[in-house]
């Protein structure tokens, strides 16, 4: 394995951290190296489960928020520009203006936040490796950058932050996979990759519906949910959509899978998705999902449902319905 650009860069003093203090570590992905730093100052800030237990695993104190003080703060940007320059802020305004580095890949616009941050900040050794970079900077007015703890209005009274999946504004997707669902739906419905809670909204209008599982696995979208959807029927769960077992038995589950876990597509999380879902449904139970039209759910869908049919489409989107989910040998 080559060494990341967090290692190189303090093995190499191009990033000397100081010698007290907690650390902050906003926003890294599981598997990102972080055994060059001293573990017992460490605090890991993620708010996507599957990254916050792998953390977690690794013996890793891990939070979705700071809290308190920390000596320094290592920030991995993300592909959201208002979002990654949020966490710059957040890392500044916990260090109170002290250490502050930025990591990342130059396709998640890492030039472009070195570039703004040299505008403010004294910025000290710039690292270059495997397509990305890693700076530092102590000081700085970063207040602008701040996340509005109101978070952001749109269409519908809808409420997202900056880095939550169609942050601004209604997934086309989604909009056409809840005009195509029935009047009426059964009685214990689950949405799996919730989101910021539009499916959720639409579901709930339907007739029938005495129970509904949110399952999202991004905190601040999960977050957004309770706001967006006050209702009683609801159930919110920060969970890995792979990972959440219900109680008992669903009638039906409705979702908007993500077939992306970087920039390039993965249809295998889709198709995760799809398994989950067959395994957590009553064996009448019923599926509704939309799908990007050149991704292969329906045969995925028709490995695991007895009946499959679109229902809805276009040229970008279609609508399945799988229903009577297969008990498959294991």
């Amino acid at each position: 394995m080559s060494m990341s650009r967090l290692t190189q860069a303090l093995q190499t003093d191009a990033l000397v951290l100081p010698g007290t203090g907690r650390i902050a570590v906003l926003r890294p992905r599981a598997g990102m190296d972080l055994s060059e730093l001293p573990r017992d100052r460490v605090q890991v800030i993620q708010g996507f489960r599957p990254d916050h237990d792998a953390f977690v695993a690794a013996g890793y104190a891990v939070g979705v928020a700071p809290e308190g003080g920390f000596g320094a703060a290592i920030v991995c940007a993300t592909r959201s520009k208002t979002e990654a320059r949020a966490l710059i802020a957040q890392g500044a305004a916990i260090t109170q203006g002290g250490l502050v580095a930025v990591d990342g890949q130059k396709t998640d616009g890492i030039e472009s936040l070195l570039k703004d941050c040299r505008k403010r900040a004294d910025v000290g050794a710039v690292m270059s490796k495997a397509h990305g970079k890693l700076f530092s900077f102590t000081g700085g007015d970063f207040a602008d950058w701040a996340a509005d703890p109101a978070g952001q209005a749109i269409a519908d009274g809808f409420i997202t932050v900056p880095g939550v999946f169609s942050a601004d504004g209604i997934d086309p997707g989604s909009a056409m996979l809840a005009a195509a669902l029935p009047a009426k739906l059964p009685k214990r419905v689950a949405d799996l990759g919730a989101g910021w809670g539009y499916l959720a909204r639409a579901i709930l209008q339907r007739q029938g519906v005495q129970a509904l599982h949110l399952v999202e696995a991004d905190h601040a979208a999960l977050d957004c949910a309770r706001r967006n959807i006050v209702d009683p029927r609801v159930q919110f769960h920060w969970a890995d959509a792979l990972q959440f077992h219900p109680d008992a038995p669903l009638d039906a589950v409705v979702m908007n899978p993500p077939f992306h876990t970087t920039r390039s597509a993965d249809p295998a999380l889709g198709k995760a998705f799809i398994a989950a879902a067959a395994a957590m449904l009553k064996p009448a139970g019923r599926l509704w999902l939309v799908a990007n039209r050149h991704l292969p759910y329906d045969t995925e869908a028709a490995k695991l449902f007895t009946d499959v049919q679109e229902i809805a489409g276009d040229r970008s989107f279609k609508i399945l319905l799988a229903a009577k989910p297969r008990r498959l040998k294991r």
